[in-house]
């Protein structure tokens, strides 16, 4: 079941992305978070926009949420988007079902563009996205650093 975030599912949304936090290069966060921060996280987003969870079973399987893309006045109608799944349930529909899910939300709202940055390489997400309707706009060379070596990424774009 897909539903909006509460502030009690922190530890479970933590669990998720703390994976790849510690295992890949997908997020560039490099330190685990503890369920105090993703409930702030979780707080400060959903007074804005929509924070997303897939739940199954009391547990949380997966979550998307839409933020603010860049701080000046003029970019208030692009949000970038992010999106998790529990590693164990890929390719089971449920990143499918949540980014449905947060896209007929924003289209709700007046928001025009939605940005999805992606680690190069990752074909999951870019068919994901992609599935969606959202191109690639832009790559950036070893913009990150993880592991012991540069990364690269791109944005994806879907103009609603």
């Amino acid at each position: 079941m897909i539903r909006t975030a509460k502030i009690e599912d922190a530890a479970g949304i933590a669990d998720i992305y703390n994976y790849y936090i510690g295992n890949t290069d997908i997020t560039f966060e490099t330190n685990p978070i503890l369920a105090t921060e993703m409930h702030n996280r979780i707080q400060s987003v959903s007074a804005r926009y929509p924070f997303l969870v897939y739940e199954e079973s009391d547990r949380i399987l997966g979550y998307c949420y839409a933020s603010v893309w860049k701080k000046r006045e003029a970019y208030r109608h692009t949000v970038e988007s992010t999106i998790y799944t529990d590693r164990a349930y890929h390719g089971k529909g449920i990143g499918t079902m949540l980014m449905e899910t947060l896209v007929k939300e924003l289209k709700k709202m007046s928001v025009h563009a939605v940005i999805a940055c992606i680690t190069i390489p990752n074909p999951q997400s870019v068919n994901l996205h992609e599935k969606f309707g959202f191109r690639q706009v832009s790559e950036f060379k070893e913009v990150g650093y993880k592991f012991g070596r540069w990364i690269d990424i791109g944005d994806w774009q879907l103009l609603l």
